[in-house]
């Protein structure tokens, strides 16, 4: 059997650290380095949102959980399928709903 080690032998000294990579990973989501650009987008590839019907400027979005009733649920997922494959806008359940709700909001004083 292996002979067992304390937890803190296996660290590095403290001076291997560079604490400002440290912090950077844990408090910016990932480590940086001074030589990271960013990354060239080519021509080919597609911007996240382009053929969802959503306009360049559109407003944070943000996630939202909501229980909605079953066949509700049903023909909206058939229609949000029906209209991507007849190309026809809004077609995304996201879209789809929104378009839905925005008249109901300003019906109602919520939307300026």
């Amino acid at each position: 059997m292996a002979t067992r080690r304390q937890l803190v032998e296996g660290l590095e000294p403290e001076n291997a650290v560079d604490r400002t990579l440290e912090k950077d990973f844990v408090y910016n989501g990932g480590p940086k380095s001074a030589t990271a650009t960013k990354p060239q987008s080519s021509a080919s590839a597609p911007e996240s949102g382009a053929g969802k019907g959503r306009a360049d400027s559109s407003p944070a979005r943000i996630p939202l959980t909501v229980r909605f009733r079953a066949d509700y649920a049903a023909a909206l997922k058939r229609a949000s399928l029906e209209r991507q494959l007849q190309g026809v806008l809004p077609n995304t359940l996201q879209d789809i709903l929104e378009e839905a709700l925005e008249p109901w909001l300003r019906d109602h004083g919520c939307l300026p």
